[in-house]
């Protein structure tokens, strides 16, 4: 039982840790067009000179 004074307060700080990279990701806008590189991949379309 006591190991549980150890767990808990661990498992509590790691949830937190991925808590705040998961709002990190969506604050500095990683989800924001999951779908546009799919559909630029099957373009035909192709830029040879892409915007730096």
């Amino acid at each position: 039982m006591e190991i549980l004074a150890y767990l808990i307060p661990i498992s509590l700080f790691l949830g937190g840790l991925g808590l705040g990279a998961f709002f990190w990701s969506i604050r500095t806008r990683q989800y924001d067009d999951p779908e546009g590189d799919s559909r630029r991949i099957l373009s035909d379309d192709w830029d040879d000179r892409p915007k730096p």
